[in-house]
Protein backbone atom coordinates (compact mmCIF):
# COMPACT_ATOMS: atom_id res chain seq x y z
CA UNK A 1 0.00 0.00 0.00
CA UNK A 2 1.01 3.47 -0.96
CA UNK A 3 2.51 6.12 1.60
CA UNK A 4 -0.27 8.88 0.49
CA UNK A 5 -3.25 5.76 0.95
CA UNK A 6 -1.70 4.54 4.21
CA UNK A 7 -1.89 8.15 5.63
CA UNK A 8 -5.89 8.20 4.64
CA UNK A 9 -6.82 4.99 5.71
CA UNK A 10 -5.10 5.32 9.06
CA UNK A 11 -6.53 9.53 8.97
CA UNK A 12 -9.93 7.67 8.73
CA UNK A 13 -8.99 5.30 11.90
CA UNK A 14 -8.22 7.70 14.19
CA UNK A 15 -10.81 10.02 13.55
CA UNK A 16 -13.55 8.02 14.09
CA UNK A 17 -11.81 6.22 17.13
CA UNK A 18 -11.11 9.80 18.56
CA UNK A 19 -13.00 12.28 16.84
CA UNK A 20 -11.50 14.62 13.77
CA UNK A 21 -10.94 17.39 16.18
CA UNK A 22 -8.76 15.90 18.48
CA UNK A 23 -6.63 14.20 16.12
CA UNK A 24 -3.68 16.20 14.54
CA UNK A 25 -1.51 16.18 11.33
CA UNK A 26 1.55 14.86 14.08
CA UNK A 27 -0.92 12.31 15.34
CA UNK A 28 -1.45 10.69 12.25
CA UNK A 29 2.50 10.61 10.97
CA UNK A 30 3.53 9.09 14.53
CA UNK A 31 0.67 6.10 13.83
CA UNK A 32 2.18 5.39 10.88
CA UNK A 33 5.72 5.57 12.03
CA UNK A 34 6.83 8.28 9.71
CA UNK A 35 8.16 11.72 10.24
CA UNK A 36 5.89 14.84 9.61
CA UNK A 37 7.45 15.78 6.74
CA UNK A 38 7.17 12.74 5.23
CA UNK A 39 3.09 13.35 5.09
CA UNK A 40 3.27 16.71 4.24
CA UNK A 41 5.22 15.76 1.26
CA UNK A 42 1.66 13.98 0.21
CA UNK A 43 -0.81 16.47 2.21
CA UNK A 44 0.18 19.75 2.87
CA UNK A 45 -2.63 19.68 5.98
CA UNK A 46 -5.07 17.72 7.83
CA UNK A 47 -8.01 19.62 5.64
CA UNK A 48 -6.72 18.10 2.46
CA UNK A 49 -6.58 14.22 3.74
CA UNK A 50 -10.31 15.65 5.15
CA UNK A 51 -10.81 16.08 1.55
CA UNK A 52 -9.31 12.93 0.82
CA UNK A 53 -11.65 11.19 2.15
CA UNK A 54 -14.76 13.01 1.61
CA UNK A 55 -13.67 11.87 -1.96
CA UNK A 56 -13.85 8.46 -1.20
CA UNK A 57 -16.91 8.55 0.68
CA UNK A 58 -18.88 10.49 -2.59
CA UNK A 59 -17.77 8.11 -4.64
CA UNK A 60 -18.75 5.51 -2.53
CA UNK A 61 -22.44 6.46 -1.51
CA UNK A 62 -23.43 7.04 -5.08
CA UNK A 63 -21.81 3.95 -6.16
CA UNK A 64 -24.07 2.34 -3.25
CA UNK A 65 -27.09 4.40 -4.33
CA UNK A 66 -27.11 4.33 -7.81
CA UNK A 67 -30.52 2.74 -9.11
CA UNK A 68 -30.32 -1.04 -9.76
CA UNK A 69 -32.37 -3.29 -11.88
CA UNK A 70 -35.42 -3.93 -9.81
CA UNK A 71 -36.51 -6.93 -11.17
CA UNK A 72 -34.61 -8.82 -8.20
CA UNK A 73 -36.66 -9.81 -5.70
CA UNK A 74 -37.91 -6.86 -3.70
CA UNK A 75 -36.56 -7.51 -0.19
CA UNK A 76 -33.03 -7.87 -0.94
CA UNK A 77 -33.39 -4.77 -2.53
CA UNK A 78 -34.41 -3.23 0.29
CA UNK A 79 -31.77 -4.49 2.26
CA UNK A 80 -28.90 -3.70 -0.02
CA UNK A 81 -29.73 -0.54 0.21
CA UNK A 82 -30.43 -0.70 4.39
CA UNK A 83 -27.10 -2.46 4.55
CA UNK A 84 -25.51 0.39 2.10
CA UNK A 85 -26.64 3.04 4.85
CA UNK A 86 -25.24 1.10 8.02
CA UNK A 87 -22.08 0.75 6.10
CA UNK A 88 -21.71 4.06 5.02
CA UNK A 89 -22.89 5.30 8.48
CA UNK A 90 -20.17 3.07 10.52
CA UNK A 91 -17.26 3.63 7.43
CA UNK A 92 -17.30 7.36 7.60
CA UNK A 93 -18.95 7.98 11.12
CA UNK A 94 -16.59 10.71 12.27
CA UNK A 95 -17.80 12.48 8.92
CA UNK A 96 -21.81 12.02 10.32
CA UNK A 97 -20.93 13.02 13.57
CA UNK A 98 -19.42 16.30 13.35
CA UNK A 99 -20.69 16.91 9.54
CA UNK A 100 -22.11 21.05 10.75
CA UNK A 101 -18.55 21.73 12.17
CA UNK A 102 -16.30 20.56 9.12
CA UNK A 103 -18.49 21.90 6.37
CA UNK A 104 -18.48 24.90 8.25
CA UNK A 105 -14.94 25.75 8.06
CA UNK A 106 -14.29 24.58 4.56
CA UNK A 107 -16.05 26.44 1.81
CA UNK A 108 -15.03 24.29 -1.37
CA UNK A 109 -15.22 20.94 0.76
CA UNK A 110 -19.11 22.08 1.06
CA UNK A 111 -19.43 23.09 -2.00
CA UNK A 112 -18.22 19.29 -3.02
CA UNK A 113 -21.15 18.03 -0.54
CA UNK A 114 -23.92 19.75 -1.80
CA UNK A 115 -23.07 18.65 -5.20
CA UNK A 116 -23.11 14.87 -3.98
CA UNK A 117 -26.09 15.63 -1.98
CA UNK A 118 -28.01 17.20 -4.89
CA UNK A 119 -26.87 13.98 -7.41
CA UNK A 120 -27.91 11.51 -4.66
CA UNK A 121 -31.47 13.38 -4.00
CA UNK A 122 -32.03 12.50 -7.39
CA UNK A 123 -30.46 8.98 -7.48
CA UNK A 124 -32.52 8.57 -4.14
CA UNK A 125 -36.06 9.64 -5.60
CA UNK A 126 -35.49 6.73 -8.68
CA UNK A 127 -34.98 3.94 -6.14
CA UNK A 128 -37.77 4.83 -3.90
CA UNK A 129 -40.37 5.16 -7.49
CA UNK A 130 -38.73 1.52 -8.24
CA UNK A 131 -40.33 0.57 -4.32
CA UNK A 132 -43.92 2.18 -5.93
CA UNK A 133 -43.52 0.31 -8.54
CA UNK A 134 -43.11 -3.23 -6.83
CA UNK A 135 -46.15 -2.33 -5.11
CA UNK A 136 -43.93 -1.63 -1.34
CA UNK A 137 -45.34 1.76 -1.03
CA UNK A 138 -47.93 3.73 -1.63
CA UNK A 139 -47.64 7.58 -2.37
CA UNK A 140 -47.59 9.96 -4.68
CA UNK A 141 -44.85 11.73 -6.49
CA UNK A 142 -44.73 15.08 -3.79
CA UNK A 143 -45.47 12.44 -0.88
CA UNK A 144 -42.40 10.56 -2.48
CA UNK A 145 -39.81 13.36 -2.83
CA UNK A 146 -41.19 14.76 0.80
CA UNK A 147 -40.02 11.17 2.25
CA UNK A 148 -36.93 10.75 0.16
CA UNK A 149 -35.54 14.47 1.87
CA UNK A 150 -36.82 13.12 5.46
CA UNK A 151 -35.27 9.86 5.07
CA UNK A 152 -31.58 11.47 3.57
CA UNK A 153 -32.30 13.83 6.84
CA UNK A 154 -32.03 11.27 9.18
CA UNK A 155 -30.05 9.53 7.66
CA UNK A 156 -27.12 12.78 7.08
CA UNK A 157 -28.31 13.96 10.90
CA UNK A 158 -28.49 11.09 12.81
CA UNK A 159 -24.96 11.04 14.71
CA UNK A 160 -24.49 14.63 15.00
CA UNK A 161 -28.09 14.58 16.50
CA UNK A 162 -27.38 12.11 18.88
CA UNK A 163 -24.19 13.56 19.96
CA UNK A 164 -25.58 17.31 20.34
CA UNK A 165 -28.20 15.52 22.83
CA UNK A 166 -24.99 13.52 24.87
CA UNK A 167 -21.78 14.96 23.69
CA UNK A 168 -20.13 11.92 25.66
CA UNK A 169 -21.92 9.57 23.78
CA UNK A 170 -19.70 7.09 21.72
CA UNK A 171 -20.64 5.98 18.40
CA UNK A 172 -21.72 2.70 18.12
CA UNK A 173 -23.11 0.16 15.47
CA UNK A 174 -26.05 -0.11 18.01
CA UNK A 175 -26.68 3.76 17.51
CA UNK A 176 -26.49 3.49 13.96
CA UNK A 177 -29.04 0.76 13.86
CA UNK A 178 -31.22 3.25 16.02
CA UNK A 179 -31.23 5.61 13.00
CA UNK A 180 -32.03 2.67 10.53
CA UNK A 181 -34.75 1.46 13.04
CA UNK A 182 -36.14 4.91 13.04
CA UNK A 183 -35.84 5.84 9.21
CA UNK A 184 -38.26 2.35 8.61
CA UNK A 185 -40.64 3.43 11.31
CA UNK A 186 -41.09 7.02 8.81
CA UNK A 187 -41.71 4.63 6.05
CA UNK A 188 -43.74 2.45 7.56
CA UNK A 189 -47.54 4.25 6.95
CA UNK A 190 -47.09 4.98 3.44
CA UNK A 191 -45.80 1.09 3.13
CA UNK A 192 -48.36 -1.41 1.20
CA UNK A 193 -49.84 -4.19 3.41
CA UNK A 194 -46.60 -6.38 1.39
CA UNK A 195 -44.05 -3.76 1.98
CA UNK A 196 -44.79 -3.27 5.95
CA UNK A 197 -44.43 -7.19 5.96
CA UNK A 198 -40.83 -6.81 4.47
CA UNK A 199 -40.01 -3.43 6.95
CA UNK A 200 -40.74 -5.40 9.56
CA UNK A 201 -38.65 -8.62 8.71
CA UNK A 202 -35.12 -5.82 8.00
CA UNK A 203 -36.42 -4.40 11.31
CA UNK A 204 -36.47 -7.80 13.33
CA UNK A 205 -33.23 -8.22 11.87
CA UNK A 206 -32.05 -4.72 12.70
CA UNK A 207 -33.18 -5.55 16.60
CA UNK A 208 -31.53 -9.06 16.61
CA UNK A 209 -28.13 -7.56 15.71
CA UNK A 210 -28.88 -4.21 17.98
Amino acid sequence: MKTRVKIVVSALELFNQHGERNITTNHIADHLSISPGNLYYHFRNKQEIIHEIFKLYAQELLERFTPVDHQQESLTLLKRYLDSIFSLMWKYRFFYANLPEILSRDEALHHDYRAVQDRLQTNLVVIMRQFVELELLDLDEEALVSLVRTLHLIASCWLSYQAALTPRTEISETLISQGMLQMIDVVKPVATTQGREQLLLLEDGIRHLA
